[in-house]
């Protein structure tokens, strides 16, 4: 799908040499990429806290029935 973006020249160009890339397809392509995976995560860290953790469960049992 093409798009056009109205993307800072200077941002980008830094992008490319700090990312190591060859095209600014590439570095755009790897910075969402990131982006994703940032917000996936703090996600993840938003449950810290709100899942209950039963402190009967043993986690090495589990291993034992492989």
């Amino acid at each position: 799908m093409a798009t056009n973006l109205a993307i800072d020249d200077q941002i980008l160009n830094e992008a490319l040499k700090v990312g190591g890339h060859k095209t600014k397809k590439a570095t755009v392509t790897e910075a969402l990429k990131e982006y994703i995976q940032k917000r996936r995560q703090s996600e993840i860290l938003d449950l810290f806290g709100k899942i209950d953790i039963d402190p009967k469960y043993d986690y090495k049992k589990q291993r034992l029935r492989r």
